[in-house]
């Protein structure tokens, strides 16, 4: 069968860069660090005391308190970027058809806050079982498409992708084989998370996965940097309208980039850590250029994992020099964890806006807080260190690899019609 074209008409976001698409974008461009210390709960006795969180985020100046019961934040922060995604797509919700609109949205953990705040409660209780009503609804990870679709009506497929940071490049790319088949003709897709708290932060230190490096905070967050000693967690989401490709041209919308294709695998190797010789990015890359009918040359930017842990950078790095041979050292790539940090299940979609930024205004975002080479890492491969640079770009491709083994790479185009 033919299958059918996929484009990006709507974006939204609310990270810790920005709480729209042009204040993330601005900050994107200007290597900006959006970590902290974190004063929303008591961090005296965590080995991290710091995290890159959305800034300025009062959940009452977008629901009222009865509605804001429902939601935990992973969830408050899926709606907003929805909400402003759909906006920006510039679509008549009256004239769509709502049964060929759909919501596939990721989170890695999601509502781990309501979880914690319920436990607690519970435990400091008499032992009588005194839960909230919206305490399943609002921790399961799936209720952030089922509340999207409800409040616009939205009738076509409706689901979570959960697999941990790779979580969101599996939601687009989900959403982009419905379109493709015709199964939908627009589908939200992109992902949130919210687990900057005691038990993220405690989990995550246990793993020895987060910096501890709360001296130099700003700057802890280092891909590929000889100095690095873990990721920064992030928060916040990213969501994107995809669209059939006639669909989006009969009304006339606006069109950020085109879905060349998508890949999928697994490592096979570890529960946390990456294969050594990245087996399993190299899989997914070539999975991913021979979906889009692509070649490694056309390639012209990287949006990589790149999440500054001592194994997964070099794993990385490893990985794409196999896949693109010489032409790594001829196309720019870069972490943009580097300033917004890890957001886990919600990275993909968060990293998929960056890498759409890089094709509409022609700019590379930067790898920031580099200073010391690691000679285990190809120093000829430009990673757009600490600046960034002026490039044009019309492929590109964003990988995300999460614990458990899982792979999935996406490949954004410039239109051409």
């Amino acid at each position: 069968m033919d299958l059918k074209r996929v484009v990006v008409t709507g974006l939204g976001t609310l990270n810790p860069l920005g709480n729209n698409i042009s204040e993330f974008w601005s900050n994107l461009e200007k290597g900006v660090s959006g970590s902290e210390m974190i004063t929303s709960f008591d961090t005296s006795k965590f080995k991290t005391k710091f995290a890159c969180q959305v800034k300025n985020f009062d959940p009452l100046e977008h629901f009222d308190r009865k509605e804001l019961r429902k939601y935990d934040p992973y969830c408050q922060y899926a709606l907003v970027s929805a909400h402003q995604a759909v906006l920006d797509s510039g679509l008549d919700l009256e004239k769509i058809d709502h049964d060929y609109v759909g919501v596939i949205w990721a989170s890695g953990v999601g509502g781990i806050q309501t979880f914690m705040e319920e436990m607690r409660s519970y435990f400091a209780g008499d032992g009588t079982p005194r839960f909230s009503p919206f305490f399943i609804p609002r921790m399961i990870a799936d209720i952030a498409a089922g509340y999207i679709s409800i409040r616009y009506g939205f009738k076509g497929p409706n689901y979570a992708t959960v697999s941990a940071c790779a979580s969101s490049n599996h939601a687009l790319i989900d959403a982009f084989n419905l379109i493709r088949l015709g199964k939908a003709n627009i589908i939200v897709a992109g992902g949130s998370e919210a687990a900057i708290n005691e038990a993220g932060m405690g989990g995550f230190n246990s793993m020895q996965a987060i910096s501890k490096n709360n001296d130099e905070y700003k700057t802890a967050s280092r891909p590929f940097d000889a100095t690095r000693d873990g990721f920064v967690m992030g928060e916040g989401s990213g969501a994107l309208i995809l669209e059939e490709y006639e669909h989006a041209k009969a009304r006339g919308a606006k069109i950020y980039a085109e879905i060349g294709g998508g890949g999928m695998t697994a490592d096979a190797y570890h529960f946390a850590a990456p294969h050594p010789e990245g087996f399993g990015a190299i899989n997914v890359m070539k999975r991913t250029l021979e979906d889009a009918n692509i070649k490694p040359e056309e390639v012209d930017y990287i949006n990589l994992h790149g999440t500054a842990t001592p194994l997964g950078d070099i794993s990385e790095t490893k990985a794409i020099k196999e896949v693109f041979g010489e032409h790594v050292y001829k196309l720019n790539a870069s972490s943009t964890k580097s300033m917004h940090g890890h957001l886990l299940g919600g990275a993909g979609a968060v990293e998929a806006l960056a890498t759409i930024f890089a094709i509409n205004k022609g700019i590379i975002p930067p790898t920031t807080n580099h200073t010391t080479p690691d000679p285990e890492i190809d120093q000829k491969i430009n990673l757009t260190l600490n600046k960034a640079q002026e490039r044009t770009v019309n492929v590109a491709l964003s990988n995300t690899f999460g614990f458990g083994g899982h792979n999935s790479s996406v490949i954004f185009k410039k239109l051409v019609d």
